[in-house]
């Protein structure tokens, strides 16, 4: 089982290179998507119960959404150590 879905893990990951002439929208429910997917690959291989997975699936699907909006707007957020974060370009 463990390595069934660790072939579709890599599988989500190869297909993430073609990402590349998406939509705004498409990029976000692309994250949404892959967010989730990990989410709930992770829970399953943790061997969680189905409140965790779900739970996983929609903490996945939020931080797939926040990377892909990320990427769209080309902007970076770093901590300063004081619990604050400021923006800036990517390098």
């Amino acid at each position: 089982m463990k390595t069934w879905m660790s072939a579709i893990a890599m599988t989500a990951l190869l297909g993430l290179g073609a990402c590349n002439n998406l939509t705004s929208d498409q990029r976000t429910v692309a994250g949404v998507a892959g967010g989730a997917a990990a989410g709930l690959l992770t829970a399953e291989a943790l061997g969680a119960s189905n409140e965790w997975r779900l739970i996983a699936a929609l903490g996945g699907a939020a931080a797939g959404t926040v990377v892909a909006q990320n990427q769209q707007q080309k902007v970076c957020a770093y901590a300063r150590g004081d619990g604050s974060y400021y923006e800036a370009p990517c390098p």
